[in-house]
């Protein structure tokens, strides 16, 4: 019998969703910081995207409203790609 060989764990790439509404629409400038909705934290681009997306779709009656996806992991280790 052979050894199966374990897979090395997947790097997390930490991503955060927020939204909320903002002041002006070309400006990241939100209105009220209380009322920012920090959605969560997610290990990975396609899981935050995904998310980004749903919250997207939900507000998109209102103009101002944006919602984002932070590269967390850039801001924790900005001396590593992204590979």
């Amino acid at each position: 019998m052979s050894k199966a060989k374990k897979a090395e764990p997947k790097q997390q790439l930490l991503h955060l969703v927020i939204g909320g509404e903002l002041e002006k629409g070309a400006e990241v400038t939100f209105k009220d910081l209380d009322a920012v909705d920090l959605v969560g934290v997610y290990p990975n681009y396609a899981a935050a995207h995904a998310v980004w997306k749903q919250k997207a779709q939900l507000t998109v009656d209102n103009a101002e409203m944006r919602y984002f996806v932070v590269h967390l992991h850039r801001l924790l280790n900005p001396e590593e790609d992204d590979e």
